[in-house]
């Protein structure tokens, strides 16, 4: 993983930053809050949150998917993005990283458009897929453990419209994904997925080396 965009030099990042970034205080406190967390590389990169806000706006969406919060900062992100009226519902299972992701969205004035569902992933999945919430998403960011990247996809492809966007994180892993000698279970459905998503006609396809690398997925 990667809290900024791998293979950049820190001079030609540095100066990414100081030439796009334009990141408000509250975003600036939350990732420097989360920089001391034991977990901290689990983080977006801020270029990263500020790309998918892009995206977020250019779709026009109103109702969106989160797959995996940590401490809120992607979330918080989208939030912002979003119309008065729009809509996040966030998948996690820990109540001990959100509390942090709560405290920031009640500070930005946001946590009324955030729905926080702590269970299981593909539990709250299946249940808004059971509860007829299908083709209803206009976008989908799925970041949480690897091994189950696959069957995230394959509901949020489901739940998100025709023309809707899923975005997945931490595809190219740190370059262990291009390291034939690296062969743990994550590194594997990472590449799985990948492979998958290539061939995949149900979408429109890019990746983008930003980050950690973002899979960019467009629901035809």
């Amino acid at each position: 993983m990667s809290k900024q965009t791998l293979g950049l030099s820190d001079r030609i990042y540095d100066y990414l930053l100081s030439a796009s970034l334009r990141e408000i205080g509250i975003l600036h406190r939350l990732r420097e809050e989360t920089a001391n967390h034991p977990y901290a590389m689990m983080q977006i990169s801020p270029e990263q949150g500020q790309f998918m806000a892009l995206i977020v706006q250019l779709l026009g969406a109103k109702k969106t998917l989160e797959v995996g919060v940590f401490t809120g900062y992607s979330s918080l992100t989208v939030a912002l993005a979003l119309p008065p009226d729009g809509k996040i519902i966030a998948c996690d299972v820990s109540e001990e990283y959100t509390t942090i992701a709560r405290r920031y969205w009640q500070e930005a004035g946001v946590a009324e458009k955030i729905d926080l569902k702590l269970a299981p992933a593909l539990q709250t999945l299946d249940n808004l897929l059971a509860a007829g919430e299908a083709g209803t998403f206009d976008f989908a960011f799925i970041d949480a453990d690897k091994e189950n990247y696959d069957a995230y996809y394959e509901r949020a492809l489901q739940l998100v419209r025709t023309g809707g966007l899923i975005a997945i994180d931490n595809v190219l892993w740190g370059g262990r994904v291009a390291d034939p000698q690296v062969q743990d279970n994550s590194t594997q459905a990472i590449r799985r997925l990948n492979e998958k998503l290539h061939q995949d006609e149900r979408i429109t396809l890019s990746l983008v080396p930003i980050a950690d690398g973002l899979t960019l997925a467009l629901k035809r």
